[in-house]
Order: C-alpha cells, then structure tokens, then sequence
C-alpha cells in the first residue's frame, strides 16, 4: 500500500481519499503521537492545538472533522480560520501551542485539499514521525470520556492579528511611498497579506481577494501571475507580488511588469543580508532546480551556495542543520529562519519591499543581479523512472551532455515524486543549445526507459 503522506502532509481529492473519516482519524493519531510527550516535559494542563484552513469549500469540513478527532483525544482545539501555512507554523513556535494543523492543498486546484502537521516549535515532521501516526490511524483507544475530552473554540481576530503583528515587526521598515499590486490568489493570505503590507505603510492595491470556496488558484495567484503582470503596469505600481494558495510561497513583478521567480528574490535578499551581516556562514541554500544563474551571481557576490533535493522540507533541513538564514525554492518558497520556520510568503513581499525601500532602487535593478540561464523542462510520461539512476544508456547520455556543456550549463534528470514520468532539465548559453540537448535527451529517456 502507497505511503499516505507525500511530500507535504496528506493530500488528494477532496471527500474522495480525503474524508471527513479520515481527518477525524488523523486528528486522533496525530494527538496520540505529537503529544506523547506531555508529561514528561512537565505540561500539566491539556494539550492545546491550533487549526486553520486556506478557502476551499471543502476546508470547512474538514476543519471540523480533524479538530473533533484532536478534541476527543483530549486536546484543547482553537480553530482560527483562514490563516497561510506559515501563520499557523509562527503561531504553533509562539503561543504555548502543542500541535498545528493547516488544511490546504496549496497552489492545486479547489477540489483538492490537504492535511499538514507542525511539531511543537512550528516545524514540519519529519519522515519517521509522519509514519508514527499512519502506523496509528484508525487503531486508537482509550479515548478519555467525561471531563477529560478537549474542548474546541474560535479564536481568529486575535490570531490574525497576532500574525500580522509579527511580520510587519520582523521587516521593520516603514514602507510609505511604495504601491504595491497583491495578487491574494483568493486564497489563504486574502486578508493579512494585504493588511500586513499596509501596515508597514505600503499603498496596497489587491486582485483575486474574493474567495467563494471554488475560486481558490483560478487563474490568479503564483502559479497564474499574467494577470498581476498587467495590472501593475496598468497602475503604475512600483511592484505586484503573487501568491499561492495557503501563500507559503511568493512571486514578484517589477514595474514594467516582468516576473521576479523565486531565485531572483533569494538573490536579491541574500545579497541584502550579506552586506547587513545576516546571512549565515555568508550561504544561500538552494535546490537542485534552482538555476544555474542564482548560482553564478552568487559565487561573484561571495556568497555561498548549498544544494538540497526538491521540496522546503529538505531546504529547511539543511539550513538548521548548517546553521544557514536563507534558502528556498525557484518557485517561490522562501525560508528566513531568523523569523520563520517554513517559507512564508507574505514575509517574503514584505522584505522584498523593504528592500527596494532602503537601496532606493527598482526591483528590476535589484533583481538583475541573477542572470537567468536559458532552461528548458520536459516531462517524459509513460517511462520505468526507477531505472533512470542505473539504465546505463541514459546515464552514458547525461554524462555526454554534461561534457558538451561544461561550466557554461547543466544536466539534471530527475524522477517524478508522484507521477511515472521522468524531468530532463538542461540550461545552457543559448536557449538553441538548451532545447537541443533537453530533447536529445528525452528521446533517449523515452527509449531506453519506455514501459
């Protein structure tokens, strides 16, 4: 049987593999096994949970479901509502808080949702944790009875609040005279992230801030920023800022409506940090996808670079383990962990625009110092991704294409995490050169490889 949690908590259709049953059961587990430790740590009082959810219909249910599972397993619930991800990890480090829930499928369509846990501290689980309580569901017992079950309450106003409070504190920097587009993605960061960046003292002009339940990610938002791309030329915005569904991600748009991706903001705010003295060990943590480009820029700024496999996880991994400040992902996750504890992207356009506050420079003068090599991406369907480490034609393949390249590009191949397909990624000089060996590539994939 298929391992229930992927790389970001359970997700899938929503009421289809995620029902109601199953958030009740996971809330159950999840109670038995994050707060084992209780006693032990000398907590006398109940454990306490916060739950929050992005703006899919479906979270409503679901947030029910998963807080009576938590309470009847003698945890005190406050459920606050629409919140992003890194809201409820900030809230799970700062407020006495045992366990975090968050309900979202992130930047995936309405129809599906998810289900992610914070430990106590407001970090994701890791692997052998997330198996502890697969390993659990639907077998706990002893429930308590009388007295002993949790009690769930409302708490939004203040958690919003609370929020907002901490991230206009940690730019600290006052933001008047700047225009600002939100594109809100009628998702999670539909209130604070517009509220936290006028707070600051930004004009905000905000897009795609009306959710309906079924809206969430509809053409809008990080994964869809055309539209943010010509409003803000329409507007005369010094700078539109996108973001994805449950906004633990963020994207940028200069003024003349040109994306800013995820390594031009690491860049840029590394850059910021390294000449302030808050890049630690003066190093960028980064992904395998990450483009070779961030990667140049950053040697030639003296800036050191650390690769991790894909996901926030493994960044964030590295980055405590390193003693690191920055790091994130080229879509757009951004971890600052000397104010957070997973990526959060209402932080992120708010230290973007701090940024351009202090220098007095544009973004697209900020963001010019990565170069962005020509990449091309191209998903080989129907093939055996297992083999594609060991078939010896595929690697012989790479290895040529690596010594084609040289120091002027790069191979990466890379197995599907969810589907049977195989990445060929190649960047080079020129974008003729890149889409030349990318799909020399993928026929040689689709051949040795086919299933």
């Amino acid at each position: 049987m298929a391992r229930l949690f992927g790389t970001d908590g359970v997700r899938g259709l929503a009421n289809d593999l995620l029902t109601p049953a199953l958030a009740v059961q996971l809330g159950q587990a999840a109670a038995r096994v994050l707060t084992a430790d209780a006693p032990a740590a000398g907590r006398s009082r109940r454990p306490r949970a916060i739950v929050g959810r992005d703006t899919r219909a479906s979270g409503e249910f679901l947030d029910h479901a998963i807080s009576s599972g938590l309470a009847s397993s003698g945890v005190d619930v406050t459920r606050v509502g629409v919140l992003p991800t890194p809201a409820i990890a900030h809230l799970t480090a700062t407020q006495d808080i045992d366990l975090g829930v968050m309900i979202s499928a992130s930047h995936n369509p309405f129809e599906d949702n998810g289900i992610k846990f914070f430990a106590r501290g407001g970090l994701k689980l890791d692997d052998a944790v997330e198996d502890e309580i697969e390993a659990l569901l639907g077998r706990v017992e002893d429930l308590p009875t009388g007295a002993g079950v949790g009690r769930v309450i409302k708490g939004e106003t203040v958690a919003d609040q609370t929020y907002i409070n901490h991230l206009v504190d940690s730019v600290a920097t006052d933001l008047t005279g700047l225009r600002i587009v939100v594109d809100a993605s009628n998702g999670a960061a539909f209130t604070v992230g517009p509220a936290a960046l006028r707070a600051a003292g930004a004009e905000v002009i905000v897009i795609n801030a009306s959710p309906d339940g079924l809206n969430i990610n509809a053409d809008c938002g990080s994964t869809h920023p055309a539209q943010l791309q010509s409003y803000v030329r329409s507007v005369g915005a010094d700078m539109g800022v996108a973001y994805d569904g449950d906004a633990d991600r963020c994207l940028a748009v200069d003024a003349e409506g040109n994306l800013v991706d995820g390594d031009q903001i690491m860049g840029l705010l590394a850059v910021g940090m390294k000449e302030d003295g808050t890049l630690g060990s003066d190093t960028l943590v980064v992904t395998v996808m990450s483009n070779l480009g961030l990667i140049l820029a950053m040697r030639k700024a003296g800036i050191r670079t650390v690769q991790t496999g894909v996901g926030d996880r493994y960044v964030l991994e590295k980055m405590l383990a390193g003693g690191f400040t920055l790091g994130g992902e080229q879509s757009g996750h951004v971890i600052d962990t000397l104010h957070a504890t997973t990526g959060d992207g209402v932080l992120t356009s708010l230290r973007v625009a701090a940024r351009l506050k202090r220098t007095g420079r544009s973004l697209a003068e900020l963001a010019s110092i990565v170069e962005r090599l020509p990449q091309t991406l191209i998903n080989v369907k129907g093939v055996d991704k297992a083999a594609a480490g060991t078939n010896r034609a595929v690697q012989e393949a790479v290895t040529a294409a690596e010594e084609r390249l040289g120091e002027t590009g790069r191979v990466l191949l890379r197995p599907s995490g969810t589907e049977p397909l195989v990445r060929v990624m190649v960047e080079a000089a020129t974008q003729e050169e890149t889409d030349a060996v990318a799909g020399e590539l993928a026929e040689v994939v689709r051949t040795n490889l086919s299933l």
